[in-house]
């Protein structure tokens, strides 16, 4: 199995050395990440600027990795039309700091990196961690809770066109109340804009984190499971259009078509 990895943190983070020495055990791994961090960037790709892939050996022997100066977006893209010779089994990314949940999906980097992937029908995950001390984060911890959900995920078959958001708990195996598959909740407000003045008096706006704040979220959805120390798999859907939403909104422009010389004043 051919297994290519990713993450938005930069290809130096330590979350991203533990799922590559995790998932050695499934398969033949392959590293492509940005040379820094590239966080809430999501799923932009660099148009104006040439792109460099660097071969590297920050990993064990047998992991093939290369750094970009670009996007997580870009890195998987570059990986499936350049640098690999044969498309991967799928993709993973992460392991991220902090955790990504709901409206998360369409800011993340490391959701990004999946989604890229699904694009060309090839089967991903984004894995992150609810934790935010890059410095104090006791990753031999986190690797049973991982390797017990990859070990899960490749025995199985991910459906076309989705991919799976995995939230771990900052805990032990022992203490992990298990997994729930949960859908996204969309309706909470992680973050939020606040005003704060300089020296000089120049009001600025800077995004807070509410995460540890929330309360009275939702039950059975991603929020209140990962809270309750439950590692959360949200299956996301990248579909681009539906059909019968599509007829609907078809439908409006009925009288448009019909008439369209009255509404141009042909």
């Amino acid at each position: 199995m051919k297994i290519l990895v990713t993450n938005d943190d930069g290809i130096f983070h330590p979350g991203l050395e533990t799922m590559v020495n995790v998932l050695q055990h499934f398969g033949e791994v392959y590293v492509v990440c940005p040379d820094k961090e590239r966080s809430a960037i999501s799923h932009s790709i660099t148009l104006r600027n040439p792109l460099k892939a660097i071969q590297t050996s920050l990993f064990s022997t047998g992991v093939h990795s290369w750094m970009v100066n670009g996007t997580p977006a870009d890195c998987v893209k570059l990986a499936l039309e350049v640098l690999l010779k044969e498309p991967p089994d799928i993709v993973f990314s992460g392991i991220n700091i902090g955790p990504n949940l709901g409206r998360d999906v369409y800011y993340s980097g490391t959701i990004a990196g999946a989604t890229e992937a699904s694009l060309s029908d090839i089967p991903a995950v984004a894995v992150s961690l609810a934790s935010f001390e890059n410095t104090n984060i006791h990753y031999q911890q986190v690797k049973p809770l991982f390797y017990q959900i990859a070990e899960v995920i490749l025995q199985n078959k991910i459906p076309k066109g989705m991919i799976l958001n995995i939230n771990l708990p900052y805990t032990s195996k022992e203490l992990c109340r298990g997994v729930k598959v949960v859908p996204l909740d969309m309706s909470v407000p992680r973050y939020r804009y606040v005003g704060l003045n300089d020296p000089h008096g120049q009001l600025y706006y800077w995004l807070k984190d509410e995460y540890q704040q929330l309360s009275g979220l939702a039950k059975e959805k991603d929020f209140s499971a990962l809270k309750e120390g439950f590692i959360t798999v949200s299956p996301v859907e990248m579909r681009g259009t539906q059909k019968r939403k599509t007829d609907q909104i078809n439908r409006w422009f009925y009288h448009f078509n019909k008439n369209k010389e009255e509404f141009f004043h042909v």
